[in-house]
């Protein structure tokens, strides 16, 4: 019987080596290796598989025979990540979205030839740990690559895929959503080596521990917020309104919930993305309309305005802040734009998007600086985000060093009303709040509408893809200074240092192979000779 057994794991294993072995199959494999980090974000939210999901791309990659074929499985994981984790943009780019995905697959091939440099064969002791720590830093470098606006931002960064979990969002204020990456993948890579080097286990083990050992001292050293204050913010919600003089019908939807908050005692209301569609300097009537809402509340409204501006050239999106006596003055005009959805990078060259799928027919316009609002008679400072603006660890930061006292992100995914989408966006929230130790109001159209308070835990229930409705948030304020805000991205340059050594040390590793009189990659060693051996008759 336990001879049957092992012929049949040698079986098992010898097919699968032979499935490996055709491109083809080993191709499809990669691609499905890739896919399936997605699964920790919203909606599945498996927070948990995040820490092995990296597992069967590491092992594939690591039995690459060249480097060139583990630079392919780089490229095709990525490719497999990114469709898996945009699935949804397929409704709006089509064809175009794997020509995107293809493209950004690309970042990872530098990414698959260091895995294959550090696991391949039987590793060391030694590399085996540095493997840990090496691995994680490259895909740091993809992840902060491919976080530039043109190329899409940084959605989905797999550090965000633990918003929901107290410990990663306390590690989260000491280095940034970076930094969990950082942890994810390195757990990710000490469980690879765990379960394909035997003689390496030790290290493997010790990899692990030691990213423990470093959540927990977050949790211990890091202080959590502690309130500083209170403020009552109405998020208004007016749910999927589409056909004909649907902007309208949405300013009015927003009005008629807004009413409703009458005597409510709220210090602020927010509506969502492009929740007003006309510029209201050149629709006075609109602007009256919203300072009579704002009056029979008893607090400003903010709005996002999306439409043709009348004292400049071309289309903005922008919060304004609507008072008693119509609009204040503080606006902000949203400065990172989405690819595609509100403009065509190289639009001469990339046009033909606009045909195949539902790129920006006109490139909206940027705004210039980020601006931090004055609130009501208590003073109260809030900092704007529009839409995918609150992926972007930096732009929250730099408003929490200005001032904001309350984050502020405005979004709108009803295009993806029935997709992951909403849950993703509301869930970046609970990362800026915990990096920058400022609570986050996050305000959509048609859901998912939520708020997190400092520490990113939720404040209250959110509202759902489902709901047309207001919801009242008793938010406390905070007046800490995480470390993250003070410190930026040292985790990010830190990930750089350790490459910067790796690399170093793969230099003098190949000068030592290639002196001559060593053997390796360098001449030849001739063979020594033993007393009875000649040159004439060796061996002897």
């Amino acid at each position: 019987m336990r001879m049957r057994g092992v012929r049949t794991a040698v079986a098992r294993r010898d097919a699968v080596g032979r499935l490996l072995g055709s491109r083809w199959w080993r191709g499809a494999a990669a691609v499905a290796a890739g896919a399936l980090p997605a699964l920790a974000f919203p909606a599945p939210s498996w927070w948990w598989f995040a820490y092995v999901a990296l597992v069967p791309w590491l092992l594939l990659i690591r039995t690459a025979r060249t480097g060139g074929r583990a630079a392919l499985d780089g490229w095709l994981g990525g490719l497999g990540f990114m469709l898996a984790l945009h699935h949804w943009l397929l409704p709006s780019l089509h064809v175009f979205l794997l020509v995107l995905a293809a493209l950004l697959g690309l970042l990872w091939a530098p990414w698959g030839l260091l895995v294959r440099r550090m696991l391949a064969r039987e590793p060391s002791r030694g590399r085996a740990a540095a493997a840990v720590v090496v691995v994680p830093s490259g895909w740091l470098m993809v992840e902060l690559v491919r976080s530039w606006e043109g190329l899409g931002g940084p959605w989905g960064l797999l550090g965000a895929s633990q918003w929901q979990v107290d410990a990663a969002l306390r590690v989260a204020s000491l280095g940034g959503v970076w930094l969990v990456s950082l942890l994810v993948v390195a757990v990710n890579t000490a469980v690879a080596v765990l379960v394909s080097v035997p003689s390496a286990r030790p290290a493997a083990v010790a990899g692990v521990a030691v990213c423990a050992l470093t959540a927990g001292s977050a949790w211990l050293w890091v202080p959590s917020p502690r309130p500083a204050g209170e403020v009552r913010v109405a998020v208004v919600q007016p749910g999927v309104i589409n056909g004909v003089g649907g902007a309208e019908r949405r300013v009015a939807r927003g009005e008629e919930l807004t009413r409703e908050l009458a005597g409510r005692d709220v210090d602020l209301v927010v509506w969502g993305e492009s929740s007003v569609g006309a510029d209201l300097a050149a629709r006075p009537d609109l602007a009256r309309r919203l300072a009579a809402v704002s009056r029979e509340v008893g607090a400003e409204v903010l709005v996002n305005v999306d439409a043709r501006r009348s004292d400049r050239p071309g289309i903005y999106k922008s919060s304004v802040l609507i008072g008693p006596e119509g609009p204040t003055g503080d606006r902000y005009d949203k400065m990172r734009l989405v690819p595609f959805g509100e403009y065509v990078p190289l639009r001469s060259l990339l046009g033909w998007a606009t045909s195949v799928g539902k790129a920006a027919a006109e490139d909206r316009r940027r705004g210039t600086q980020p601006v931090v609002m004055a609130v009501g008679d208590e003073g109260l400072r809030l900092g704007p985000l529009v839409c995918f603006e609150s992926a972007f660890p930096d732009m929250s930061r730099r408003l929490a060093r200005d001032g904001a006292q309350l984050l502020v992100a405005q979004s709108a995914t009803s295009t993806f009303q029935d997709s992951w989408a909403p849950g993703q966006h509301a869930s970046l929230a609970a990362l800026r709040a915990a990096e920058t130790g400022r609570p986050v109001v996050h305000a959509t159209l048609t859901g998912v509408s939520a708020v997190y308070g400092a520490d990113g835990a939720p404040v209250g229930s959110p509202l759902g893809t489902e709901r047309s409705a207001s919801a009242v948030y008793d938010i406390p304020l905070s007046e800490v200074t995480t470390p993250y805000a003070r410190f930026g991205d040292w985790a990010v340059y830190a990930a750089l240092a350790v490459l910067a050594v790796a690399a170093a040390g793969a230099v003098r590793s190949r000068r030592a192979l290639s002196r001559p009189g060593r053997p390796g990659r360098g001449r030849p060693v001739p063979p020594a000779r033993t007393a009875r051996e000649s040159s004439a008759r060796p061996g002897r």
